[in-house]
């Protein structure tokens, strides 16, 4: 099963030279995401969720990140309808897909 989302998180004023960062997130865990946050790394401050909406087990979208930054290292924070947390920090330009597993 498939379930399209979409993420936008906007940290600062989109330069007009900006490339939004695309990539699917796969929930392959045994865990539904509630909450994902992302943050250039290095920088000490989440943003907003940026996840409209759950997602279950075994479904994956695409996540946008329009920050308008030229960066490509980011810290991943995902938080489970259990309240538990797990945080990556990942390069988001050499890949097309991030998969969360327990």
């Amino acid at each position: 099963m498939r379930f399209a989302f979409a993420a936008l998180v906007a940290l600062t004023a989109t330069p007009a030279l900006a490339e939004d960062l695309v990539f699917t997130l796969v929930n392959d865990s045994s865990h539904t995401i509630t909450e994902m946050y992302v943050s250039p790394v290095g920088v000490d401050q989440w943003g907003e969720n940026i996840l409209f909406g759950a997602v279950e087990p075994g479904v994956s979208g695409d996540v946008t990140i329009a920050d308008g930054l030229d960066v490509c290292d980011y810290d991943l924070r995902f938080v489970s309808g259990e309240g538990g947390e797990a945080e990556q920090s990942q390069n988001l330009c050499d890949m097309a897909t991030f998969t969360v597993t327990d």
